[in-house]
C-alpha cells in the first residue's frame, strides 16, 4: 500500500515550555529547493502548516508564514487549525475554520481540526478549556464547506499516543462524537516520537512502532466510536540530533519508522506519513527540540534527508 507523504517546512516550533523560534529565518528558496529533491517523481507532497485561531489574546504567528509559496509541482498544503482562546469560548471559532476551508480551497489537501487535544502542553491544544468542543464542531463546520464547495478536501483531527489507562479523552470524545462528526471525519492523525522521550535499543524501535499504531487503531479508536473506515496518518513523526544523538542513527530511525508505517498500513487503512521537520531551529543549542530537521539550521543535508527522498520514491504515491 502506497502512502502520502509531507513535511513541515518552517522553523518555528513548540516544546514542553512554549515556543521555540529559529536561529535564522526561513529562506523560502532553499526551502522550495528541499522540497523539489524530496518529492522527485511523486505525484504530490504535502506541505504542512499551521494557523492559530485566539479571540482575545493575539493568537501565535502562522507557520511558515506563506505555505503558499511552496504549494509548487502538484504539491498541496495540509493545513492545521490551532484552537488557543483561553477562555474557551466558540465564538468565532467555526468562522475561522470556515474562512481557512473557503480561502484555502483547491490548494488544501487536508484540514486538521486541533493540534494534539490530548496533550496538556502550552504549545498545544490540550491545554485549552473546551477543546473537545472546539474539535467536534470544527471538524462538522470544515466538511460542510468542504461539500458545499465541492472541494476534494480530508477532514479530520489528531492527538498523540496514550499511555495512562485512567485517561479520559477517547471516551469523553466518544460522548460528543455524534453522526455528524463520524460522516464528517475523514482521517484520525497520530503525532509520535518513538525512542526520542523514552530510549528503545534498535531491535526493539519496530515492534514498539507496531504496538503504538495497534493501540491506537484497536484501544483509542474504538473508545471513541471512530470506525475502521476512518484512516489514520502519521502527522507528525520524528527523530531529533545533537549532542550524543548521532545523525546516522537518525536516518536509520525515520527507515525504521517508515517500513513499518508502510507494512502495518494495510491491516491499520493508515493512508500517509509526514516528518517533522524539514530543518534544524538551531543546530548549535543542547536542547533536544532545536535538533529534529533533515536539514541542519543553515540548509545543509543530515544523512536522513537523502533517506526520506529514498522511501518517497519508493513507496509514495505517483
Amino acid at each position: 500500500m502506497t502512502l502520502h507523504f509531507g513535511i513541515y517546512p518552517g522553523g518555528i516550533l513548540g516544546d514542553d515550555q512554549g515556543i521555540v523560534h529559529p536561529v535564522r529565518p526561513d529562506a523560502p528558496d532553499r526551502i522550495t529547493e528541499a522540497l523539489d529533491a524530496l518529492q522527485g517523481d511523486t505525484a504530490t507532497l504535502l506541505v504542512r502548516a499551521y494557523r492559530s485561531f485566539a479571540a482575545t489574546v493575539p493568537p501565535e504567528p502562522p507557520t511558515p508564514a506563506d505555505p503558499a509559496t511552496y504549494l509548487q509541482r502538484g504539491r498541496k498544503l495540509d493545513l492545521v487549525l490551532q484552537f488557543r482562546e483561553p477562555s474557551g469560548e466558540l465564538e468565532g471559532w467555526l468562522e475561522f475554520v470556515r474562512e481557512a476551508v473557503r480561502t484555502g480551497g483547491p490548494h488544501l489537501a487536508s484540514v486538521q481540526i486541533c493540534e494534539e487535544p490530548n496533550a496538556d502542553l502550552p504549545a498545544v491544544d490540550g491545554s485549552t478549556p473546551n477543546v473537545l468542543n472546539a474539535l467536534v464542531e470544527g471538524v462538522v463546520a470544515a466538511k460542510q464547506d468542504a461539500r458545499a464547495l465541492g472541494l476534494d478536501l480530508a477532514v479530520g483531527f489528531n492527538a498523540v499516543p496514550t499511555f495512562d489507562p485512567a485517561d479520559t479523552f477517547w471516551s469523553e470524545l466518544g460522548s460528543l462524537a455524534d453522526d455528524r462528526f463520524l460522516r464528517s471525519l475523514d482521517y484520525v492523525g497520530l503525532d509520535f516520537f518513538p525512542d526520542v522521550f523514552r530510549p528503545l535499543a534498535a531491535g526493539q524501535l519496530a515492534d514498539a512502532v507496531t504496538a503504538v499504531l495497534t493501540a491506537f487503531r484497536r484501544t483509542d479508536l474504538e473508545r471513541a466510536g471512530i470506525p475502521g473506515s476512518v484512516a489514520i496518518r502519521i502527522c507528525e513523526n520524528g527523530w531529533p540530533t545533537g549532542p550524543g544523538r548521532d545523525e546516522q542513527r537518525q536516518a536509520a530511525v525515520l527507515e525504521t519508522v517508515v517500513r513499518t508505517v508502510a507494512a502495518r498500513s494495510a491491516d491499520l487503512n493508515i493512508d500517509g506519513y509526514a516528518f517533522f521537520a524539514l530543518r534544524d531551529a538551531d543546530s548549535a543549542a543542547e536542547g533536544l527540540f532545536h535538533h529534529f530537521g533533515l536539514l541542519r539550521d543553515d540548509y545543509a543535508p543530515k544523512p536522513a534527508f537523502d533517506t526520506y527522498r529514498r522511501l518517497i520514491d519508493e513507496l509514495g504515491r505517483r
